[in-house]
This record gives structure tokens, sequence and C-alpha cells, in this order.
């Protein structure tokens, strides 16, 4: 490809020559979006919508759409032909994994995940646009939470399974979004590149995979090696279901970390929104949540729980990210670093002892016992945003 890469992008000539052709491909696919979704959601669906059109032939297969459009039939051709690599069993194995460390999963994906995401400001732009970045913070928690409900459960990404199904939902919530980007007239594509383009697709696989990961070993907990091969074995068949070109979809915990690093090293930095973004996430959703599962005073609860919610993300991100951030900082993150011994000789105990089957239908019932909590506590009637209140369709 012979166009230029975003003009806010940094540092794309030590991109390319620390990362040679995986560097060219990162520059060049900011220009890549979706083109099998994108193209469903331009298409005319009669007296019906792209969504609704998708959600039936998520249940009954594209011969039941009636008049499905070309779009959709090719959209369909490729969900339809599962890879031949896939592996349904390891996929079991690993939200047999991930599950049972579900409080571990929850705190990595809000204080460590969400934050390193928050460091790019190109990244963040569809959701200020649309006006959804540092507003209902905890709703769009739930939605995550609820779409991985569905992805990290046995049989989940099976072809006729919840979590494929609403993997190809948040598939095209995200064409609908670069559909509404280019609408609204103010997306600056040459310095942005396209909206939600193929490499922050990617980082978003790494911000489940290995960021994720990551966060959890500082909290104690310890995967075997066959768990962690499952676990980014999963979020490869995730990342194909979304619509990842095969070259930028990780496989394995190398390309992740080098996707991780490609996304830091030419983002320019975070910006007053992502700035407000980490706020209300902090205020509004994280540091409620553990003050409500503490004892003592309401006051001294929320005291306890920002210190340990600040201390986290210190922990998490590198102190010079979390200062571009304007993370609070303090003595908490020392103490938090000493305790991981501790917490990793707790963890094999636990597994030990409970044993890891027991572990993992406890972690389910308990996973969504908690989804339900969340629901209710914070009025959420809906699936995903494509079935939200004037959710685009």
């Amino acid at each position: 490809m012979d166009r230029q890469p975003p003009q806010a992008l940094v540092n794309t000539d030590v991109a390319v020559d620390r990362y040679g052709d995986a560097g060219r491909i990162w520059l060049d696919s900011m220009w890549s979006a979706d083109p099998l979704a994108d193209a469903v959601v331009s298409d005319e669906f009669g007296g019906s919508s792209a969504t609704d059109a998708v959600r039936k032939a998520l249940e009954g297969g594209i011969d039941t759409v009636d008049d499905a459009p070309d779009s959709l039939r090719a959209l369909f051709t490729a969900l339809d032909a599962e890879p031949a690599w896939v592996d349904h069993d390891r996929l079991d194995r690993a939200a047999d994994a991930l599950v049972r460390h579900t409080a571990a999963l929850g705190i990595v994906l809000g204080a460590a995940s969400l934050l390193r995401g928050a460091g790019n400001s190109i990244a963040g732009k569809p959701l200020v646009l649309t006006g959804r970045y540092a507003t209902m913070p905890a709703v769009r928690s739930v939605e995550v939470g609820e779409w991985l409900r569905h992805v990290i459960a046995p049989g989940g990404m099976r072809r006729d399974g919840d979590g494929f199904a609403y993997t190809v939902r948040v598939r095209l919530i995200h064409a609908h979004v670069r559909r509404a980007m280019y609408r609204l007239g103010t997306w600056d594509e040459t310095a942005w590149g396209v909206p939600i383009p193929q490499p922050y697709m990617a980082f978003t696989m790494a911000e489940f995979g290995h960021i994720a990961l990551d966060g959890m070993y500082d909290l104690g907990v310890r995967f075997d090696d066959d768990e962690l091969t499952a676990i980014y074995h999963l979020w490869r068949y995730v990342g194909h279901v979304v619509g990842m070109d095969p070259r930028l979809n990780p496989t394995c915990a190398a390309d992740h970390i080098r996707i991780e690093e490609l996304y830091r090293l030419t983002s320019p930095g975070p910006d007053d929104a992502d700035r407000e973004f980490v706020v209300a996430l902090t205020d509004d959703y994280l540091i409620p949540e553990l003050a409500d599962a503490l004892p003592g005073p309401r006051r001294v609860r929320r005291a306890v729980a920002g210190r340990a919610i600040h201390g986290l993300q210190r922990v998490f991100l590198s102190d010079d990210d979390a200062d571009a951030l304007h993370i609070p900082d303090g003595r908490t993150k020392h103490v938090l670093r000493l305790a991981a011994p501790v917490m990793a000789a707790a963890g094999r105990a636990r597994i030990i002892v409970g044993g890891r089957d027991r572990l993992s239908r406890r972690g389910y019932r308990s996973r969504d016992h908690e989804m339900d909590r969340m629901r209710r506590a914070y009025g959420v009637s809906h699936e995903l945003v494509d079935n939200a209140p004037a959710a685009v369709s």
C-alpha cells in the first residue's frame, strides 16, 4: 500500500525499523476496517434492518432470511466456514480456566485493560464522538460483561453458541459505529485512519488476552502452559469471528506483546477525553464496586477502595503511563507489589484444596450471580448496545 500512515500517529519510521513487515502491516492496516460487515450495514433490507437480518441468520441460518442481499450472504459464508485450526475442547478448557478466577479477571479488565487502551487518544475517538466514552461506565462494563459471560462458557463459541452470536453482534456494532462516524462528518480520516481499524481491533484482543493475563499474574493467578495456550486459542477464534485480518489476529503471547508494543509506540498519547474516561470509570464504577464489598462506614470504605484501586492501576500500568492519565499516586502500589508472592501462594492453595473442576462449576455460578446483580444495580435491561434504547439498526 502506497498510502502514508495517519498523520496523528507517531514513531512510524521506528515501528518499521523495529518490527519490519509487522510494523508495515500495522501502519497500512490503519486504513483497513471490516469490508464484509461494513457492506452489510450499508445495504438495503426492505422493511427490516441489518441488525434484525443478522440476528435471524444467526438463529436459523442465512436461508431463513427472505431476500438476503449478497452482502449478508458473503458475511455468513465466511462465518459458517469454521477454520480447520479451531479446537473446541481447547476453547472449553480456556473458559473453565478463566472462570475459576472471575474476580481477578473482572478487576484487571477494569483497572488494567481499559486503562492501557485509554493511553491512545485515536482509539477512543469513536466513543468520544458518539458520547459514550466518559458516560455510563457502569452500563458499558455490564455490556462487556454480558458478552464475556457468553464467550467464556462451555460451547459458547460454537456456531450455535451464544458467545459466537454475541461476537457477531459486536462485529456489526463496530460496522454501525464506523458508518455513523462518517455520517457525522467530523471524522478526520487523514489524521486518524478509519474508525475502529484492524490494528485497534487487534489491540482489543490483547486487552482480553495478554494484558489481562499479565494483570492477573500481578494478583497471584498462575495458569499452567496448557491453560495459557487454550486462552490464547480462545482469543484467536474470537478475533476471527469479530472480523480480524489473519495477518494481525494474534495467535500467541508473542503476537499479543508485539501488538501492545506497536499500539503504545505509535500512539500520540492520551488526551483530556481519555483522562475524563479514566476518572469516570474509576470514580463512578470501580471504586463504588469495591467499596460496596468492604465492611465498615461508607466514608471509610470509599477512601480505602479509592487508595486500593489507584494502587492497582499503578501496579498494572507503568508510573509514566499512569502519570499521563493523571492517576493519583500513593504508597498502596508498593504494598500490593509486595503482596504478590503471598497472593500467588494463596491461589495455588485454593486450586489444590478446591479442585479445578469444582472451582470452575462454582465460578460459572458466581459469575452469573454477579452479572445478574450488576444488571439490577445499574438498571440494565438490554444485552448489548444494539438492543439498547435508541440503538442503531
